[in-house]
């Protein structure tokens, strides 16, 4: 059997997988990789872990099917965006933690950059906003903060990479440098309308564009691997895109118009504009959904930066669960939250409040508050968040959006995928399967190997999912949120006396 080998490398794990030409999920292997919190505000990953991880997850699938008729025909690859890697030119070894994205320590860069209006010059040209979330100042931030970095970086000693160069790099053996244009996107660093890296924006930001990436299309060829050793042969590399646009990919939403959401770590609903570049009136991000034969498709994106991560807050940092196979149930064991918001701005808030100081609060806590409200307020939080991103996008998109595609490991707790669709009085169609990112990149590669000639052939693929629809009557939904934004409001206006 033909299959692709797909890796998806996301925010707290690294996953390999076979998939057969048709979308059938053969096979999979997941390492988690640890987050390092240096100081508040924080986020790093070690991209060594990362990269051996990938190692490993590849040799133990493969090792699986060594004995089956099994011909894998390439590799694609999905990543976790935003995050970035310096590292060395000869080995490719990092030369320090990764900054993710969720890492908040550039904001007073931010702040100064906004200060002196710069603020145009960045949204008209990367469709993105001055933020921490994007990759740009955190680059500026740690060449001032580790000049023999930026010296190295100068020399060409030393390269940037988002995570898919990074690691295509290692995967080709330092020979191909490159990453897809969907990542490139995320950096405050390209232009996407010119499709080319920004040397205004490098200088902005006080990075050597010569240590940048070649950036190429999301179905083009990237190289060829073995895995170290872990193939038997080499394979093309062919499929690369950011997980977000990958499950926009994947869900089919090639029209435009279609949009999908996916609940990750934090989660990001894109909305297919076509191939016209539109800007928001209302705080939207517009982002580049893919690339095909140098031809970009463009998209709306609402990005909110926790959502599943505050599930795993509760578990790791407070202890009040021990798995979050757990949380549906404690959620369910409650009639209504008791009055009780969690709003988890613990990186700040996104979409449509932009404000990278806020801080996560509880609200509406009583004497009869357990941690089951908690818990449950922690799951509404994330559809709350959700409706905030839709209401925005379907006033600059001029769609009501009655229907959204939805993907991601939380996309199996049914209350909250219920209690989503009542809050957003959208209907919820499911994916049928949780590996959207690494199937969307795996579509892209079918294309750039020529197995699929078309979007038409790829879209004829797609499979029926569980449909949500909205129940809870509406003025009830209503009085929810009402209570919600109040809550958001704590977080951002400062106390009074």
């Amino acid at each position: 059997m033909r299959c692709v080998l797909a890796v998806d490398q996301s925010t707290s794990a690294t996953k390999a997988m076979l998939f057969a030409p048709d979308g059938r999920l053969l096979d999979r292997e997941s390492r988690d990789h640890a987050q390092h919190y240096p100081q508040p505000g924080w986020v790093e990953h070690d991209a060594e872990e990362i990269w051996q991880n990938v190692l490993a997850t590849v040799r133990a699938l493969v090792a699986r099917h060594a004995a089956d008729d099994t011909e894998i025909i390439g590799l694609s690859l999905t990543n976790q965006r935003e995050t970035f890697v310096v590292f060395e030119r000869d080995t490719g070894r990092p030369l320090h933690r990764a900054l993710v994205w969720q890492c908040r320590r550039s904001e007073p860069l931010c702040t100064a950059a906004l200060a002196a209006g710069h603020g145009e010059l960045v949204e008209s040209t990367t469709g993105l906003r001055i933020d921490p979330y994007f990759s740009g100042s955190k680059l500026q931030w740690l060449i001032r903060h580790r000049p023999d970095l930026g010296a190295q970086l100068t020399a060409g000693d030393a390269l940037i990479g988002t995570i898919d160069a990074y690691l295509i790099y290692r995967l080709t053996g330092g020979a191909v440098f490159a990453c897809d244009s969907t990542n490139a996107s995320r950096t405050l660093l390209y232009d996407v309308r010119r499709l080319a890296w920004s040397p205004e924006l490098c200088a902005l930001w006080q990075v050597p564009l010569h240590a940048l990436p070649e950036v190429r299309d999301s179905a083009a060829g990237y190289g060829t691997t073995t895995v170290r050793g872990a193939l038997g042969r080499p394979v093309p590399i062919c499929g690369v895109m950011g997980d977000s646009q990958a499950a926009l990919f994947a869900h089919g939403c090639f029209a435009a118009g279609s949009a999908k959401v996916t609940f990750g770590t934090g989660s990001s609903v894109l909305l297919n504009l076509g191939p016209e570049f539109r800007r928001s009136h209302h705080g939207v991000v517009t982002a580049l959904a893919w690339t095909l034969g140098g031809v970009p498709t463009y998209a709306f994106e609402g990005i909110i930066i926790s959502a599943a991560s505050t599930l795993t807050w509760l578990r790791d940092q407070l202890g009040l669960v021990e798995s979050l196979a757990d949380v549906e149930a404690m959620a369910r064991a409650l009639p209504d939250n008791g009055g009780v918001y969690l709003v988890p701005a613990f990186s700040g808030l996104g979409l449509p409040y932009w404000q990278p100081s806020a801080r996560a609060a509880i609200v509406g806590l009583s004497a009869h508050s357990d941690r089951r409200h908690l818990v449950r307020a922690a799951l509404e939080s994330i559809a709350f968040q959700l409706n905030d991103a839709l209401d925005v996008l379907r006033r600059d998109a001029g769609l009501d959006l009655a229907a959204i595609h939805a993907d991601g490991g939380p996309t199996g707790n049914a209350f909250l995928m219920q209690f989503t669709a009542d809050v957003t009085v959208a209907e919820l169609r499911l994916a049928p399967f949780a590996e959207c990112s690494a199937w969307g990149a795996v579509m892209a590669g079918l294309l750039g190997l020529g197995v699929h000639r078309s979007l038409a052939e790829l879209a004829a693929l797609a499979r029926p999912g569980r449909v949500y629809r909205p129940e809870m009557p509406a003025a009830e939904a209503a009085v929810l949120v009402r209570r919600w934004r109040h809550a958001v409001q704590q977080t951002i206006l400062p106390a009074t006396p």
